[in-house]
């Protein structure tokens, strides 16, 4: 059966409003939670970048219920030892909640160490390391490597019974297919079907047949569909672009200003815009068809509370 997430999203909201956001999603039909981990807002009008660590310790002990994720860059902001020791941590703290999901990275966070950004296929090269590493420390070992990353005599100490998967983050076919040889499995976010069926397709290709996959869908639901419009239109206009540009701008307001020229209509391809109900199970089922296990909803607006109750009431039945 497929599992039904809540996006927590600290671009958008301060911890503690998210903590009883997930304590809300928990009391309806939500199962799951995916924490993302930005420095850095999308946006001013987001304004918000609460620590994803710190936040995950509190969340999990106020949701007993709730399984967690959290999309995670190691190897630039965050050394992959610094990684493999809080994830260790929580899974052993909570055990059989947590997965780790990695990518390369965007520049809009990681730039803030002032090294060098890379180009994607060092960024790839690094992930692959950082998750070696991760891994060899997990398994108990001593670990001294020099290469993109270096680590010099490392050992975790505390470690968990039950290891996390380490699921790896992809947009494009390219790294969706490369991830399939090594990744525990995918996760990606919400586009048209014959798009979204080239991703799946190519993890699949790659290696991932058989390995669970999620989904980020990236969704506005309010009782007005022009409302939604709008309010998506307001927090969300600057995340519809080509993952090059998405991975290579550096400020807020550079996303800012890029965001200017977006218009409501264009936002169709990469937010799901509708006040009904009945057309989000819709869409949702072919996600499902697609061979997702795991679908986190990511409502882009601000009306946080209507949503859980709205799709906690409505939406996750009708798929269960």
């Amino acid at each position: 059966m497929v599992k039904i997430g809540y996006h927590a999203s600290h671009e958008q909201f301060k911890p503690s409003e998210l903590l009883k956001y997930v304590q809300i999603a928990e009391q309806t039909s939500f199962t799951l939670a995916l924490s993302s981990d930005h420095f850095h807002p999308w946006s001013e009008d987001q304004g918000q970048s609460g620590f994803a660590w710190s936040w995950l310790g509190a969340a999990m002990q106020a949701t007993p219920e709730l399984c967690y994720r959290v999309v995670c860059a190691p190897g630039q902001r965050y050394h992959p030892a610094i990684i493999a020791q809080a994830a260790a941590t929580l899974a052993e703290m909570f055990p059989n909640r947590f997965w780790l999901t990695v990518g390369s990275g965007q520049a809009i966070n990681e730039h803030i160490t002032a090294d060098k950004w890379p180009c994607k296929s060092d960024r790839n090269a690094r992930l692959k390391e950082c998750v070696d590493i991760i891994r060899a420390l997990w398994a108990g070992e001593t670990i001294s490597h020099h290469g993109l990353v270096c680590v010099e005599e490392a050992k975790l100490y505390t470690r968990p019974v039950n290891l996390p998967l380490i699921i790896g983050a992809a947009i494009t076919t390219e790294t969706a297919e490369w991830l399939g040889s090594w990744a525990d499995g995918l996760i990606t976010i919400s586009r048209p079907p014959h798009k979204l069926q080239k991703v799946v397709d190519a993890f699949r290709r790659g290696g991932g047949e058989g390995k669970p996959m999620i989904l980020k869908v990236q969704l506005s639901y309010d009782r007005d569909e022009e409302i939604a419009r709008q309010k998506a239109h307001q927090q969300w206009r600057n995340n519809i672009f080509k993952n090059i540009m998405m991975t290579e701008l550096r400020t807020p307001q550079q996303f800012d200003a890029a965001g200017e020229f977006v218009k409501p209509q264009e936002l169709d391809e990469h937010v799901r815009i509708s006040a009904e109900p009945q057309q989000h199970i819709e869409w949702l089922q072919k996600d499902i068809a697609l061979g997702f296990n795991e679908l986190i909803l990511h409502n882009v607006n601000r009306e946080q509370e209507q949503f859980i109750e709205v799709f906690g009431e409505k939406v996750i039945p009708a798929l269960a």
